[in-house]
């Protein structure tokens, strides 16, 4: 798949580039070591399992995005970690940026999580992930 890199129109003089947009995401972990995930219910991904994460607002810092998108998804404050890694895919829209996190806290089910649970790092359910990019981080956190 191809992508166009602008928009001009020679008419007017319009002039828009179009680049990938940073998603800013949190691999929470509790104390025992479980990795808490969530059950999407919108967009891509719907029914299937992944971290909290989406894009970054203006205004905000790609660190502050992935607790943000934490709290309203999972409704849990997370204390940042390292730089899990980025991810990207020249054929997609988004660059992911993936954090360690601590949970400070249980995670609840919410408006975007239809299910929200704690898995230890063996019964991670892999054949049920929702990105392609969710499977790589998972398996770079637990490297």
């Amino acid at each position: 798949m191809s992508f166009p890199r602008e928009l001009r129109c020679r008419h007017c003089g319009y002039h828009a580039l179009w680049s990938p947009e940073p998603v800013a995401a949190a691999i929470p972990r509790d104390e025992d070591g479980r990795i808490w995930l969530l059950r999407r219910t919108l967009h891509e991904g719907a029914g299937r399992w992944t971290f909290p994460g989406g894009y970054v607002e203006l205004g905000e810092t790609v660190e502050d995005a992935a607790r943000r998108e934490t709290c309203e998804e999972l409704e849990m404050e997370i204390e940042l970690g390292a730089l899990v890694g980025v991810y990207s895919r020249a054929q997609e829209r988004t660059v992911l940026v993936v954090f360690h996190a601590r949970a400070l806290g249980m995670g609840h089910e919410t408006d975007e999580a239809s299910e929200v649970r704690a898995f230890a790092p063996d019964e991670l359910p892999w054949d049920e992930l929702a990105f392609w990019s969710t499977e790589q981080a998972l398996r770079d956190a637990l490297a």
